[in-house]
């Protein structure tokens, strides 16, 4: 049976290096015009093939940036949008997955100490780290499909914040497709439409500066491996978990050495907090909880409260021992 699954893994990945060495060798005398004709003249279901076509190129590294400039002269700034995304959202979707089932086993078995670490923190952020990246052009949205899939990000974040972080883009330069056509065609009001078209290039062109001053925002964090470095060197600190006790005490279990005060409870005993004087590194399953904990600590003056970004299930991810009671 794994013999099999193996050849059938084989065969899935000669057919995909096949299908990109084309898209990479036909990318370059891809012809928009005769792309928009072909497309226009399928009549109703015209968009649902875009949608395929898109999907198909993202995989086959053929221009995405192309793609979405037809989609918006071809079905106007709304449905353009909608088709345009759906098409690279479903495209990412598959590369993802191509790459995860068909060679993040051979990747991470060879990975060296550096890869392996890059992956790590890659996992650490999980969809922020999606959003990201989603949100900030200089990164090749094909090739990233496939890289983000070597990781071990789950599907459904992934999707999420690939759809909703690629949606200024998307509206942006299917605006600009919008405009070349009227402009093409003698449109009116093509000054006005421009230059909305040219504020929505500028307004994704700053995004990853919002998103970083968002982050700096959020405070003090430490990632999980800064978390389990620290406690290897000795570092002085009261590991704080947020969750219920059923939480705490459950399947999933804690981290050895941590103080349990839920989230709810948090404000009756910050005076006990208080007194301890030592960094206060605050997890619980994720990060969620334990946000809104480290904000209202710091809401009270603690300002050694950090939040650990992963929680417990990052912990976990890296094997690392867990305790329960």
């Amino acid at each position: 049976m794994a013999m099999r699954q193996t050849h059938l893994k084989r065969i899935g990945l000669i057919g995909l290096l096949a299908l990109v060495g084309i898209g990479l060798w036909q990318g370059r005398s891809l012809d928009p015009q005769q792309l928009m004709q072909w497309i226009d003249g399928l009549g109703p279901l015209a968009w649902l093939a875009f949608i395929v076509l898109y999907a198909v190129a993202t995989v086959a590294f053929l221009p995405g940036s192309l793609l979405t400039l037809a989609g918006g002269a071809l079905f106007g700034p709304v449905l353009g949008t909608f088709v345009n995304l759906t098409g690279a959202t479903l495209g990412a979707v598959l590369a993802f997955l191509a790459a995860r089932y068909l060679g993040a086993d051979w990747v991470r078995a060879r990975a060296g100490a550096r890869l392996g670490a890059i992956l790590d923190g890659v996992e650490a952020e999980g969809w922020r780290f999606v959003a990201f990246v989603r949100l900030t052009p200089l990164f090749p949205f094909n090739l990233l499909n496939y890289a983000l899939g070597l990781t071990r990000i789950s599907l459904l974040p992934y999707l999420l914040a690939t759809w909703i972080c690629m949606l200024p883009g998307a509206i942006a330069y299917t605006w600009l497709g919008y405009v070349g056509r009227e402009a093409a065609a003698g449109g009116e009001d093509l000054i006005r439409k421009g230059l909305l078209a040219m504020g929505l290039l500028v307004a994704v062109a700053f995004l990853p500066r919002l998103v970083k001053r968002w982050k700096e925002g959020q405070g003090p964090h430490w990632s999980i491996d800064d978390l389990h470095r620290r406690r290897e060197e000795g570092e002085t600190m009261t590991l704080l978990d947020v969750r219920d006790a059923k939480d705490f005490n459950g399947k999933l279990g804690h981290i050895p050495g941590s103080l349990n005060i839920p989230l709810p409870e948090l404000a009756a005993r910050l005076e006990e907090l208080r007194a301890d004087g030592h960094a206060l590194a605050v997890v619980c399953n994720t990060d969620k909880r334990s946000a809104k904990a480290v904000q209202q600590l710091q809401r009270a003056g603690l300002d050694n409260a950090i939040l650990v970004i992963g929680g417990v299930q990052a912990w976990k991810g890296r094997g690392w021992p867990l305790e329960q009671r």
